[in-house]
């Protein structure tokens, strides 16, 4: 009898204590090999002068304190067995349970993101820079078609072949040589800028991209590129397009000012960031004023230069304008944000949709990027030039970008480093959380 009872106190300790390992599990088992951790440390917050914390980074410490917690209330156990079903969950295994998160390489494959940029003379540099943005912020897959002069084509294969993996498993690019379609080709190279006007037969060449995001070589993406193009679904059944004004305040816009020919709107449109549908730009007749009837776009191209080479200044830009004067239901027009230059600031601020929300897009026109005429343009390219892939992207571009907007305060777009760094911050919050859920549904078997 005093056996029996001490084997069934054996068995109730026994039993006590895997449920406790069940449930509480072991704290002190190191992860297992290949495993990747759930907690996260705290990033810590760059100090500003005097020592004390920037309140720019006064947000992310209850955003990491939080995700921390979160973790912390459910850590999972790792499996013993990696590459088996867990035993506890049997045919099951598979299933996902009600809340848990999904990882990431199940999800479906998504639609490419087309992303295209003219690159001629000294610009090999400017447009590296370019598509390092695009690739640190996005989140789908990116196809880049650049089009370039032959003596550029290796040093763009050699420049991309050096981004480690990690970044290059993220995007597949061509690079096309220049090539005009109709009327002579010297004239259409010489247009503004060298090579500018290809941006005008990218419809023609790219028959099978259904949509396309154009940009110039100085455009730098704060946020991903991901949000510009869900611009599309707003399009109806008539655009085709997407521009930002090229001014806010007719007063001292240019078009409204000096220009000799038709143009957009009230201030016209810029065309250093387009947003194409290009099966729709192919397959629409565009009113004009040459003939009463539509013209295709190839066929409409040429002679719509002749008819106003003589009354243009920015090239291709001021034909997108004529286009569009005569097509204004074909257009969309995206806010500011999207595609902001030294004119929203230089004058004073006059892009509200960046003073409330951040700049989306940075156009640095005017070679901003490279003379000290405005510094905040240029510390915002210095430092995503110098980011050191693979780098945390707090330590190393974000507080290095906020040291070097201390040293801009005495220009007018310095005065406003909130909207220069607004949205990078809410992209970085958002990196860094989507980067919990990440090692968080690692653990998980499914």
């Amino acid at each position: 009898m005093k056996l029996y009872c001490k084997v069934v106190a054996i068995l109730l300790c026994l039993g006590i204590l895997l449920l406790l390992y069940l449930f509480v599990g072991n704290a002190d088992e190191p992860p297992l090999q290949g495993a990747r951790e759930t907690r996260l440390p705290l990033l810590p917050v760059s100090p500003g002068p005097g020592g004390r914390a920037h309140p720019l980074f006064a947000h992310f410490q209850p955003v990491q304190a939080a995700a921390a917690a979160q973790i912390s209330k459910r850590e999972p156990r790792l499996s013993k067995n990696p590459g088996k079903r867990s035993p506890a969950r049997g045919k099951f295994a598979n299933v996902r349970r009600p809340g848990e998160q999904k990882h990431l390489k199940e999800l479906p494959s998504l639609q490419w993101m087309h992303l295209a940029v003219v690159a001629c003379g000294d610009r090999l540099e400017e447009t590296l820079i370019m598509l390092k943005s695009a690739v640190l912020f996005s989140y789908r897959k990116l196809k880049f078609h650049i089009f370039a002069e032959d003596s550029l084509k290796p040093e763009f294969e050699k420049k991309l072949r050096e981004w480690p993996s990690s970044y290059t498993k993220k995007f597949e690019y061509s690079v096309y040589p220049i090539a005009f379609s109709v009327g002579n080709a010297q004239e259409w190279k010489k247009l503004f800028k060298p090579c500018a006007a290809q941006r005008l037969f990218l419809p023609v060449i790219l028959k099978d991209v259904d949509s396309l995001l154009y940009v110039d070589t100085d455009v730098l993406f704060l946020r991903p590129i991901d949000d510009i193009w869900s611009f599309l679904k707003e399009f109806n059944s008539t655009q085709l397009a997407a521009m930002a004004p090229e001014h806010e305040i007719p007063k001292i816009g240019w078009y409204s000012r000096f220009a000799r020919h038709p143009y957009y709107g009230t201030t016209g449109v810029n065309s250093g960031v387009m947003l194409m549908n290009l099966t729709r730009i192919r397959n629409t007749p565009f009113k004009n004023s040459m003939i009463p009837t539509g013209l295709m776009w190839e066929e409409m191209l040429y002679p719509l230069y002749q008819k106003y080479k003589n009354y243009i200044t920015w090239g291709d830009q001021d034909l997108l304008n004529i286009i569009f004067y005569f097509n204004p239901e074909s257009l969309y027009v995206f806010p500011c944000q999207w595609n902001y230059r030294p004119d929203h600031c230089m004058y004073g601020s006059n892009c509200k949709g960046a003073e409330e929300e951040g700049i989306s897009v940075l156009h640095g026109n005017r070679g901003v990027y490279h003379d000290d005429k405005q510094p905040t343009f240029k510390a915002l390219y210095e430092v995503i030039r110098d980011f050191p892939f693979e780098d945390n992207l707090f330590q190393s571009l974000y507080y290095p970008l906020q040291s070097k907007f201390l040293d801009t305060v005495h220009t007018l777009c310095g005065r406003i480093p909130q909207v220069f760094l607004k949205q990078i911050e809410k992209t970085m919050k958002k990196f860094y959380e989507n980067r919990v859920i990440v090692h968080v549904g690692a653990n998980y078997r499914y």
